[in-house]
């Protein structure tokens, strides 16, 4: 009986072939959205989840009560792993952490044979290697880090500093970074981290060696370093966050933190937090495209549903002469869904090439490296998804065709029920819903990207060049900016302690006092230490007093805030006021206006300025627009000069502020892409509906044709009906897309307006597809001559 299913599903298939091509396109490019989709779907879900003990890794976060407000930050105290693993016996090991690459540094690394790379290392703990799951080449997880001058290095890193063929353990590395500079030796090497991994870099550090170079994390009242546990298995987590709550007061009396852990792969996915509650993260991205996939898929199916009833006069007398003969309705529907089935398996095949061709693209799109799998697991996975998508498919025309009345066939009597009716326009109505809403998504993520590419951050990032101060200008870094100031083309150039524009603060302080603090305030100060002509190199406006310079002798104690720092500290006249920070007297000699530190996503933090070139970590040096190429090459010649074998890698400031966005810029092309094909599938929905209608009322449009009616009138007769379903559309839609982008803005402390003009361009894209789609089946129907249509009268 199956065989001769598929034989007859063979036949039609070919006996109607412009259906099945049509049938196979809508199919295939569902197909393909949902598995790219999956991929990505997939690889979002799969981040972090290779470690072996996964189950068991959690970070340590600390909260703190600020202005009422609750904050969590992953930041903790560097003698914080030590502690927990001595002093609470749920814990099997702990990790302390610190990750230049996270904090937007990279190291200098140089070989005795003068071979100077830059790459990304962490700093970490001798339980690093036992905790996580990268493997170990050369070298014992507990014992490559345990000499604190030990370093250890991916294969990569070990192939671009001592070449393919020579072992690197044992060799001698000189590494400098964010001031600090050392020797190490290496004692291990690592394979490359997987591309699943948050944590990227290419080398670790010992711990001791960073404690040995900057002390202060070696004290209770001072954050920066991330921590690591591995709980025992069986472990209650809810009773043991009750139980590290307050463990920090047990070491220092006067902290203000509490703590508690959440698993280590969750940080990838559920990373934000409102007031202390994890409120989502990348999850809300992961769950938007699965629903895109899902409604693309539907809407793919619907268009096979559409296409298969409007072709149903074709197979009237084919189903009458089979339930005449003696077959039941339940063989009728098998034969049918064996069709569909056949159909989405040709999809998938289709599909399957697309994506192959496709993917290297997607993959540039997304910043991953996706690739499909041919696994018998996944190829099941996918045979099955297809074989239920074909099921769906098919489901609706089967029992529309297998229902027919075989003496109504026999008559030429078939009359199309209300609830069928209302089953076509109801998917149409559907497919109109979903388009509205991704074409009122699109429109909205344009217009917020194009608000961060144009709005005004309160300092100037064009043209602005920055890089390491590194190696000889740590040395004699006024030398250097005086020769770099006068490369003709270099308009401003200063030092600053880390960047503008980045997700991290490169120090923050609670530790400023002023006349009139309450005993409870808990401002947390973002901290900027400068030289002089930083501010005006980034085009800071001053509202108040004035900026750093030698003209005033020292100025060493002297502070400027911005806006929201006075406004916080509510200071009346601050210009010359006498504050204290870390217990030194400074005073206020400026007042900058607001500016945006980091992304649009946070709000303006309360910040102050010192002047502090020593602190100083990188340079930054505004140049002359249309002399960027002759003024870039002067200041590699110099920077060469007095950094003799380093190589001068330099960012553009306007290049990192983009970095910010970089997820809702992929977002946004990935919505475009996706509500593209979402429009173009349900435009087959549409032609397949408009072709039913069309051939149902084929004997009145003959009559109406008779009587006079012209091109204008048919078009008319048949688009009003879908006008009309556009317009249910707009009623479900647009309540819904208002508060869907509205939730989405909420993300952005700057944001755009939700006007009526993006819900009215919403509605003239989807009259004018529907229009141009219903028109052209119009006009086919219209020029056909009426004789052909009342042939049978």
């Amino acid at each position: 009986m199956f065989k001769h299913h598929l034989i007859i599903a063979i036949r039609n298939i070919a006996r109607h072939r412009s259906s099945f091509l049509i049938n196979l396109l809508g199919l295939s490019t569902g197909l393909t959205c949902a598995m790219l989709i999956f991929l990505w779907v997939h690889d979002e879900m799969s981040m972090d989840k290779f470690h072996v003990n996964d189950h068991q890794l959690y970070q340590v976060m600390e909260t703190s009560v600020e202005n009422d407000k609750i904050l969590v930050n992953p930041h903790t105290q560097g003698l914080l792993a030590d502690a927990m693993a001595k002093d609470l016996p749920e814990v099997e090991s702990a990790v302390c952490f610190v990750s230049l690459v996270n904090e937007g540094f990279e190291v200098t690394l140089k070989t005795q044979e003068n071979k100077i790379i830059k790459s990304g290392g962490v700093f970490a703990t001798e339980d690093f290697f036992k905790m996580f799951s990268y493997d170990l080449i050369q070298g014992q997880p507990l014992q490559v880090l345990q000499n604190k001058n030990a370093i250890v290095v991916s294969r990569s890193l070990a192939t671009s500093l001592f070449g393919k063929d020579v072992n690197p353990v044992g060799k001698i590395i000189e590494w400098e970074a964010v001031g600090l500079k050392s020797s190490t030796q290496v004692s291990g090497v690592f394979d490359d981290v997987p591309a699943q991994s948050t944590q990227k870099f290419d080398f670790v550090l010992s711990r001791a060696s960073l404690l040995e170079l900057l002390p202060q994390f070696k004290e209770w009242y001072n954050e920066g370093t991330n921590t690591f546990i591995q709980l025992k298995a069986g472990t209650d987590v809810t009773a043991f966050n009750k139980k590290i709550k307050d463990f920090i007061r047990t070491h220092h009396k006067d902290n203000m933190f509490s703590l508690f852990v959440r698993p280590y792969s969750s940080t990838y996915l559920y990373g934000k937090y409102e007031n202390g509650v994890q409120a989502g993260g990348r999850i809300g991205y992961v769950r938007l495209f699965s629903l895109i996939a899902f409604f693309i898929l539907i809407i793919a199916c619907i268009n096979f549903m559409n296409l298969s009833t409007a072709k149903a006069s074709r197979r009237q007398k084919e189903v009458g002469i089979k339930k005449a003969v003696g077959s039941s309705r339940g063989s009728l529907i098998t034969q049918f869904l064996t069709e569909a089935v056949l159909v989405s398996l040709f999809s998938l095949f289709v599909a399957c090439g697309i994506v192959y061709i496709l993917l290297p693209q997607f993959n540039h799109l997304t910043g991953k490296s996706l690739h499909i799998d041919f696994e018998l697991s996944s190829v099941l996975l996918m045979i099955g998804a297809t074989i239920v998508t074909g099921l769906i498919s098919g489901s609706y025309p089967a029992l529309y065709l297998s229902g027919f009345n075989v003496v109504a066939i026999i008559k030429g009597k078939i009359k199309n029920s209300f609830g069928e009716i209302f089953a076509r326009q109801g998917l149409v109505v559907f497919q109109f819903v979903v388009s509205l809403l991704l074409i009122i998504a699109v429109m909205v993520v344009y217009r917020q990207m194009k608000l961060i590419q144009t709005m005004n951050l309160g300092y100037d990032k064009a043209n602005v060049v920055y890089f390491d101060k590194e190696g000889n200008i740590n040395t004699n870094t006024s030398s250097f900016l005086t020769q770099l100031r006068n490369i003709p083309g270099v308009l401003k150039a200063s030092t600053i302690n880390g960047g503008i524009a980045q997700s991290t603060d490169p120090a923050t302080t609670y530790g400023i006092d002023w006349p009139g603090k309450p005993a409870n305030d808990v401002t947390n100060f973002s901290v900027r230490s400068v030289d002089l002509d930083l501010i005006e190199t980034l085009g800071i406006q001053i509202k108040e007093g004035r900026s750093f310079s030698k003209e005033f002798g020292d100025e060493e104690t002297k502070l400027i805030f911005n806006e929201t720092a006075i406004n916080a500290m509510a200071l009346k006249d601050p210009i010359g006021k006498q504050v204290k920070m870390w217990g030194k007297d400074m005073t206020i000699v400026g007042i900058t206006k607001d500016f945006n530190v980091k992304s649009i996503h946070e709000a303006i933090p309360p910040l102050v300025f010192k002047y502090s070139p020593k602190d100083g970590l990188v340079v930054m040096a505004k140049i002359a627009a249309g002399k960027e190429k002759e003024t870039l090459a002067q200041m590699e010649a110099l920077y060469k000069q007095v950094n003799p074998g380093y190589d001068f890698k330099y960012s553009f400031l306007d290049e990192r502020y983009q970095t910010l966005y970089q997820a809702e810029k992929r977002v946004s092309a990935l919505a475009r892409y996706f509500a593209g094909l979402a429009i173009i599938i349900s435009c087959l929905g549409l032609f397949g509906l408009a072709a039913f209608n069309a051939e149902v009322r084929a004997k009145e449009i003959g009559i109406r044709k008779v009587l006079g009616a012209g091109i204008a009138n048919v078009v008319y007769l048949l688009s009003k009906d879908f006008m009309k379903l556009a317009l249910i559309a707009v009623v479900i839609a647009f309540p819904f897309g208002w508060w869907a982008m509205n939730e989405w803005l909420s993300g952005f402390v700057t944001r755009v307006k939700m006007d009526p003009s993006v819900f009215i361009f919403a509605f003239v894209i989807i009259s004018g597809i529907t229009l141009l789609t219903v028109g052209f089946q119009g006009v086919k129907a219209a020029i056909v001559n009426p004789i052909r249509s009342l042939r049978t009268e």
